[in-house]
């Protein structure tokens, strides 16, 4: 079946990050939200609105995690479906999503519904071995969610918060047996969302890179050349 798109698809940027816990997806985003006119899709905040607004599917998703359980991939489309078309005349990433080759068609099906697509998908490729020594070298200071790390990222006082003057802490899931867990479980339910988006050609792109000072210049450079972004600075 031919598929027509939109003709602003191809020209407007549709955009999800893939990578391992700890591979820097969520510094990259943040660098991109920082400098560009960009909207963020995230599913737990749209989530949260829902629910706020007392929304049949609000109400629905409440009750589903106060139990203690998932809401259903079908449910999460259904609830970004108009979000996304909302933003059809804006420049977009989804943060966090999909996770499941799974979650990606039923993603696919939600665009198309409304003549969309992603217009690219990022796989970030951040060696293990890097991922957990960043995690055994990360503290945080935990009421401002400030992050540093021991080799490029250090506090300005051994630690000590740089603002505050406060205690820095560490997670209670960064502990580098646990950590090596999750990134084994990643790489075995990653593959299959790989190997759906196969089919995307040239929309997906795999960034390699040991820190972000690496793969930001990398991932700027394949959107710079693809898609024209409107920096926040011009007004």
């Amino acid at each position: 079946m031919l598929r027509r798109y939109a003709s602003h698809a191809a020209a407007q940027l549709r955009m999800t990050i893939l990578g391992a816990p700890g591979s820097g997806k969520g510094t990259l985003s943040s660098r991109l939200l920082a400098r560009n006119e960009l909207a963020s899709v995230v599913v737990g905040d749209l989530l949260r609105k829902e629910v706020s607004l007392g929304t049949e599917l609000g109400l629905k998703a409440e009750a589903v995690m106060r139990s203690g359980g998932l809401l259903p991939d079908e449910v999460i489309a259904r609830l970004m479906q108009p979000h996304l078309q909302a933003l059809s005349a804006k420049d977009w990433l989804i943060d966090g999503y999909p996770r499941t080759a799974r979650q990606a068609q039923l993603l696919d099906d939600a665009l198309e519904s409304f003549g969309d697509r992603l217009t690219l998908i990022v796989n970030l490729d951040v060696p293990d071995r890097v991922i957990l020594q960043r995690i055994e070298e990360r503290w945080i200071h935990a009421p401002s969610g400030r992050t540093y790390n021991l080799s490029f990222n250090p506090p300005k006082v051994a630690g000590k918060d740089d603002v505050t003057g406060e205690a820095l802490s560490k997670r209670p899931d960064d502990d580098v047996a646990t950590f090596a867990k999750r990134l084994e479980r990643y790489h075995k339910e990653n593959k299959p969302l790989l190997d759906y988006y196969a089919k995307a050609g040239d929309r997906l792109v795999t960034v390699q890179g040991e820190t972000s000072d690496i793969t930001w210049p990398k991932l700027e450079a394949i959107i710079s050349s693809r898609f024209k972004l409107t920096p926040k600075s011009a007004q």
